[in-house]
């Protein structure tokens, strides 16, 4: 049997029955029988809705639940018959502090009737329906562009105060912020303690699944407290299922802590039961495969990421008009890269490009308004210190050169 608050299914087509028959549905699905012991001591809205919609023959309308140690987070829907949603209203969540141990039945979980026959589909077929899923996931993310914007707007006030910017996620979620926080040094010429992921399981977890690792809730507010998080950082949960007890661990320490939180995740019931001074909450719809949120939730994750960051630090003046002028050359890619820009931005042919950097001394920026503003190097280095290293605002300074 699945503990699942609000009900518990099993196969038992004759213990649960007998033991209250007011509150057990045996429901045919195409699966074979299930048997749902309704609780309405624990989930008496839920369980009513259920008996509605089961007296209107409509089976796949049952909510579940999935519990981890009294959090529980409204995840239902589709048991398998492929009939599609309910089109009554959503009923929010009801929570208990009963000892349930985590469900079977989560959002990831609810099934796509879209790709109920997906291991029957030719090749050409499967790709098409796998492409008009992911294209969901960008209209979602732009439903949820305010909270996007907030989410901006406290880590460039995190920065402008010296504060760092962490992710902390398992699995697929704590592997995306591991991957954004490290594209950060190189395309914008920070320190590697501005923004940092953390995952459940550590760096072995990048690589290889760590069974359990994101279980414990305590690891999480470890991982904050052993880099001496402050009220001037911003801690981001990523949490497709919303469930995660390693992220919400960390949310937790984060908040008693007095730093900005922000909250990532897939599924708004669980959102509802989470504190945090932003959430973000783009609603992607059930997976293609079923439970695995590597993929619509996955991408809708790396999205987001990637406008946090990106705009943070447009902000932070690390961008002259859409050019990375605060990037590290520490490669013969990047090299020819600042090569580049200098050539865009100041019409330099290669040699003179190569020529400014090295009297900046290797920095792009310096390189652009030297150039730009026929400043000597320690002007340009003046210009920009004063315009907190925006380079507009350093060409377009009043000051004499």
């Amino acid at each position: 049997a699945a503990s699942i608050i609000g009900a518990i299914m099993t196969t038992d087509t004759n213990g649960a029955a007998a033991a209250d028959p007011e509150n057990t549905l045996i429901m045919e699905l195409k699966d074979g029988p299930v048997i749902i012991e309704l609780r309405p001591d624990l989930a008496p809205n839920h369980v009513e809705r259920i008996k509605e919609l089961t007296r209107e023959g409509f089976y796949d309308g049952v909510v579940f639940h999935r519990v981890i140690e009294g959090f529980m987070a409204q995840t239902g829907d589709p048991t398998g018959t492929g009939r599609g949603g309910s089109d009554k209203p959503d009923l929010r969540a009801e929570f208990s502090d009963a000892n349930y141990g985590r469900g079977t039945i989560g959002m990831a979980r609810t099934q796509n009737p879209n790709s109920a026959n997906l291991d029957a589909l030719a090749l050409p077929n499967m790709l098409t329906l796998m492409n008009n899923e992911d294209r969901r996931v960008p209209e979602a993310v732009g439903e949820v562009l305010a909270d996007i914007t907030q989410a901006v707007e406290l880590v460039v006030t995190a920065f402008r105060n010296n504060g760092r910017l962490f992710y902390i996620g398992a699995g697929t979620s704590g592997r995306l912020g591991v991957l954004d926080a490290s594209e950060c040094p190189p395309t914008f010429g920070v320190e590697p303690e501005m923004v940092q992921g953390l995952i459940a399981g550590g760096p072995p977890a990048l690589t290889r699944s760590q069974e359990g690792a994101e279980d414990r809730a305590e690891d999480g507010a470890a991982e904050l407290l052993a880099r001496k998080i402050q009220s001037n950082d911003v801690v981001m949960g990523i949490a497709a299922s919303g469930v995660t007890p390693y992220v919400l661990g960390a949310l937790d320490y984060a908040n008693r802590t007095g730093c900005a939180t922000v909250f990532f995740t897939c599924n708004p019931s669980a959102a509802e039961r989470v504190q945090a001074h932003v959430k973000i909450v783009p609603r992607v719809g059930p997976e293609l495969l079923t439970g695995s949120t590597r993929l619509k939730a996955g991408t809708a994750t790396k999205l987001v990421l990637n406008m946090i960051t990106t705009a943070a630090m447009v902000q932070m003046g690390k961008v002259f008009g859409n050019l990375m002028v605060d990037l590290t050359p520490s490669c013969a890619k990047l090299q020819d890269r600042a090569q580049r820009i200098l050539y865009a931005a100041a019409g330099l042919s290669k040699a003179q490009s190569q020529q400014a950097l090295e009297q900046a001394g290797g920095n792009l920026k310096i390189a652009l308004v030297m150039t730009k503003r026929a400043v000597s190097k320690e002007t340009a280095r003046r210009l920009l210190e004063k315009n907190k290293g925006q380079v507009r605002a350093a060409l377009e300074d009043p000051a004499s050169n």
